[in-house]
C-alpha cells in the first residue's frame, strides 16, 4: 500500500508523540516511586485523619454593622 509522504510523517509525528509521552509518564512514575521509597515510612499518610485545626463547617453569614 503507497502512502502519500504527508500522511507517513503525520503518522511517524504521531508515534513520536505517544513514545515521548509514554517515557515522560515512566520517568515521573519512577521519581514519584524513588520519593516514596527515600522517604521511607517517615511521614505516614494524612488521608482520612482529622487535622484538629479546621475551622466548622458551617457557613457564615456577615453580620450588619451597627
Amino acid at each position: 500500500m503507497l502512502l502519500h509522504p504527508e500522511m507517513m510523517l503525520d503518522l511517524v509525528n504521531a508515534r513520536h508523540r505517544e513514545l515521548a509521552a509514554e517515557a515522560e509518564r515512566g520517568r515521573l512514575l519512577g521519581r514519584a516511586r524513588w520519593f516514596r521509597v527515600r522517604r521511607g515510612g517517615k511521614a505516614p499518610a494524612v488521608r482520612g485523619r482529622p487535622t484538629g485545626t479546621l475551622a466548622s463547617c458551617e457557613r457564615s453569614v456577615a453580620a450588619p454593622a451597627r
